[in-house]
């Protein structure tokens, strides 16, 4: 074990209620392969068999946007009710393309893995199943594209990498939101060097799910709401850490050192329970629970000494943020409340620039990516059209051999959050040490690459298209 990792581990056990049971996983943190999985290129992949599991909200979702892609076969659909795979089935065979086979139950994408031999297995389940699923489907000789969080605890983050490394497949966190347009158009002035030197960043999930985390059908069996039970701390930290990581350059030329987590009391899921209790019996588990708090706010500083803000509130009546804030030597943008830019060279720094200046450097600023595939993608939408660059863009890395830009490192970084921050405000907001997980390869690993760099030649099937030519949505 390296010097970073040994320091982490004195410090990184978790509290007892945060053990998850992983049965065929080893909890295990010692040294994996040495393989360094940033920029990594894998075999180029013609046509890609494509199995995904969970046919949920994100799911469905998902087997939408995939019939619009070239170069990519749903080959296998899985989730623990038939009724849903079968409607995930008809819709892949409503879109002209071959009929893929179902799986059901708690142990259906086991049998998947088994049955098929599959280039890509997209996994969009409950939390807790995404390492124990990924990690499977790795040893199945499966690339990987998996919602977020890719684990929970820390013995889950470090067996995602060390699998990784050892089968050499690509293990991408399905973080959408680093594909939403400002965010692609920011990270590209930053690699510009229009805002000098990065030094600080924010970002965020504020979003009133309080009704939704109660009702009896979006989340099933209440997943979600159950987690908010269990868990106390930063939960979903990777729609905010996610972009700005990047912008960051984060496990590429600097490295998260600390963190720190504050939580503020429960003010509301615990009386929105009680009241619902009181009306209907069936949320009569959920009363005299204790709920993470409304707002918790987790502050990190890397090896260079810069500085990072993340905060989730997900019950609190305010609008939606991710913040997405950078401030650098030379300029500053953020993009809530108010998306704006401003620069040291006009009127010092203290003013936002006109509109009309603001939609003039974003059109020009904009990355090759977004240029190609962007207008389509807000056609067949998906966040406004996010979730469907990323999902293109990652089909076309692995059809052209292309190092993907989320690898197994961020997924595992980014996800500690969530662990790390339930440890430091459990233990009265103590500073805690973070992981190295590249293991001291971010020294040399370089920043993030939106080019096509070769790529770019994935198409949009014909038979998804209109006689117009226009996307049907």
């Amino acid at each position: 074990m390296d010097t970073s990792r040994r320091s982490f581990l004195k410090q990184a056990s978790l509290l007892s209620g945060l053990a998850i049971s992983l049965p065929n996983i080893v909890h295990s943190q010692r040294a994996g392969s040495s393989h360094n999985m940033s920029g990594f290129r894998a075999a180029k992949i013609e046509r890609i068999k494509m199995g995904i599991i969970g046919l949920g909200n994100r799911g469905e979702g998902a087997v939408s946007r995939f019939t619009y892609i070239d170069g990519v076969d749903i080959v296998a659909l899985c989730d623990r009710h038939a009724h849903k795979a079968q409607k995930e089935h008809d819709k892949v065979v409503q879109a002209g393309l071959s009929a893929p086979k179902t799986y059901s139950g708690d142990e259906g994408w086991r049998r998947m893995l088994e049955e098929n031999r599959l280039d890509l297995v997209y996994i969009c389940t409950p939390w807790s199943l995404h390492a124990p699923m990924s990690i499977a489907a790795m040893q199945a000789g499966a690339h990987v594209g998996c919602e977020v969080p890719i684990g929970l605890t820390m013995d889950e983050l470090w067996k995602v990498v060390q699998v990784s490394e050892q089968t050499q497949k690509h293990c991408m966190m399905l973080e959408n939101c680093c594909y939403d347009f400002f965010e692609l158009i920011t990270l590209n002035m930053v690699q510009q060097g229009l805002f000098g030197e990065l030094f600080h960043a924010e970002g965020a999930y504020i979003h009133d799910l309080l009704d939704l985390n109660f009702s009896k059908t979006y989340y099933d069996d209440y997943w979600r709401l159950k987690e908010n039970i269990r868990l106390h701390g930063n939960l979903y930290p990777t729609h905010g850490i996610g972009p700005i990581a990047q912008c960051m350059n984060i496990n590429r030329g600097d490295q998260i050192a600390t963190l720190v987590n504050m939580q503020s009391a429960d003010f509301h899921m615990a009386t929105h329970a009680a009241a619902l209790a009181a009306k209907d019996a069936d949320f009569a588990p959920f009363a005299r629970k204790s709920y993470r708090g409304n707002m918790n706010t987790t502050l990190m500083k890397t090896e260079k000494g810069k500085t990072l803000m993340v905060q989730h509130d997900v019950s609190s009546p305010r609008p939606y943020s991710r913040i997405h804030l950078l401030s650098g030597t030379m300029g500053f943008a953020q993009k809530y409340p108010t998306k704006g830019l401003s620069f040291r060279n006009y009127k010092n720094g203290h003013a936002w620039l006109t509109p009309e200046a603001t939609a003039e450097l974003e059109s020009k600023y904009t990355p090759e990516l977004v240029k190609l595939i962007g207008e389509q993608a807000k056609a067949v939408g998906g966040h406004g059209g996010m979730d469907f660059i990323m999902d293109w863009r990652l089909i076309d890395c692995l059809r052209n051999g292309l190092p993907l830009d989320q690898d197994v490192y961020d997924a595992a970084s980014w996800s500690a959050i969530i662990p790390l921050s339930i440890q430091s405000s459990a233990q009265n907001s103590r500073q805690l040490n973070f992981p190295d997980f590249t293991k001291g390869h971010w020294k040399s690993n370089t920043p993030v690459n939106l080019s096509l760099d070769g790529g770019g030649n994935t198409k949009i099937r014909a038979s998804a298209k209109s006689a117009e030519g226009q996307l049907q949505v």
